[in-house]
């Protein structure tokens, strides 16, 4: 198998086409709809959707839903905007993804080269991170899927006895999205038409039954796909918010010698410069303890001493990607950002929307989760004297996508 992909966010994006199979009757969930089953407030299907939207390689969307419901769900409050149409599937799962098939023929014609991905409704834990290794394994090899290898022993048994047990070095459990260029799928139902027999199980048998090759990509354990009513109480332990991460961070530097300041991530030339062993930025500071304090992972001090193993006069954002990069490694990001900064001079209410703006783009945030107020009367102490500039953040995480 060849990796998934090396993650370093470098790879081309390959854009693909994606069938959701929505058709099933949850036979085996004790007559629970498991598409429509409730999970945090919505479908267990409209979790799947979210996720497949997730990611950056999705073109066209297609839904494919059982024929008495395609009404019903082309106009239920929670579909995703990026699904293009909802059809009606048929008798078998062979039959319903070729309806999706079909329809982006119709909107997109001509395409044999497309990526076309499906994947189960059904399967709402799928990271987008998936979903791009699998259309970049089309693009390359013309057909893919991913598979996660057999880790119990297997036992071949009949007649209530084991007649023997079975080499599991070969076998892999097979997931989706499974992808073929659009042209092979076609190639495929014209030697086994979709609505006819033998009934494949996944689109790679029937490519392989056509000897089309199929290339196999490592999966994700995490992909769960909802089958027994037990794997909707997994799904929504997965799915469940994780618990608040609240960080608080200060710092003061007294003003020194030298021009020019360096506050919120921006400069403000004729202002004295902040003392310290770097560019004394007491906001991005604060900002960066406040994270680091939410995620548990001691404090800027500890991370980037005073002395010679921190360059001296190093810029503040650098210190605050640095830390945004440990953020990542332990699966966390920021989420909200609040800063106060307290100080008699200089006067900061024309440059507070340019720290913020400076911030979100270090922390990666949309502006509008970043908040950046100043306080600069009444104040007492070396800040009330205009000796030192001081600054406060409260910082929320959430998790890393």
């Amino acid at each position: 198998m060849s990796p998934a992909g090396s993650g370093s966010g470098h790879e081309d994006i390959v854009e693909a086409d994606i069938v959701v199979v929505a058709a099933g009757t949850s036979r085996r969930m004790g007559g629970v709809d498991k598409l429509m089953a409730p999970v945090g407030g919505r479908p267990l299907l409209a979790w799947t959707l979210a996720a497949v939207a997730a990611a950056p390689v999705a073109g066209r969307v297609v839904l494919v839903t059982a024929q008495d419901r395609v009404a019903e769900v082309a106009g239920a409050a929670w579909l995703p905007s990026i699904v293009d149409a909802v059809v009606g599937g048929g008798d078998t799962r062979q039959a319903s993804v070729a309806a999706g098939v079909r329809c982006l023929e119709a909107l997109d014609p001509d395409r044999p080269e497309r990526p076309v991905l499906v994947h189960d409704g059904a399967r709402p834990l799928v990271s987008p991170e998936l979903v791009a290794a699998v259309a970049r394994a089309v693009a390359e090899h013309g057909a893919a899927i991913p598979v996660l290898p057999v880790a119990e022993t297997l036992k071949r048994v009949g007649e209530g006895l084991v007649r023997e047990t079975v080499d599991r070095s070969q076998l892999a459990a097979a997931q989706t999205p499974q992808g073929a260029r659009r042209g092979l799928l076609a190639e495929a139902w014209a030697a086994y038409p979709p609505e006819g027999l033998p009934e494949f199980t996944d689109e790679a048998a029937l490519l392989e039954a056509c000897r089309i090759a199929v290339h196999a990509i490592p999966g994700e354990p995490s992909n769960l796909k909802v089958t027994l009513p037990d794997d909707l109480h997994r799904v929504e332990q997965a799915l469940a918010p994780a618990p608040a991460r609240v960080g608080f961070g200060h710092d003061s530097h007294p003003f020194g010698p030298g021009t020019p300041l360096r506050l919120g991530g921006i400069e403000i030339p004729g202002a004295p410069r902040l003392a310290g062993h770097s560019d004394g930025d007491v906001v991005l500071h604060a900002v960066a303890d406040a994270l680091l304090g939410a995620a548990g992972l001691g404090d800027l001090g500890r991370l980037f001493p005073s002395d010679a193993r921190t360059p001296a006069g190093i810029d503040s954002s650098a210190l605050l990607r640095e830390v945004v990069g440990r953020l990542a490694a332990n699966g966390l990001a920021p989420a909200t950002v609040d800063v106060t900064v307290i100080g008699a001079r200089p006067r900061l209410g024309s440059r507070l929307e340019a720290m913020r703006a400076a911030i979100a783009a270090t922390l990666e945030l949309d502006p509008a989760l970043v908040s950046v107020k100043a306080s600069s009367g009444n104040l007492a102490g070396d800040e009330g004297a205009g000796r030192s500039i001081a600054a406060r953040a409260i910082a929320t995480l959430g998790r890393a996508s």
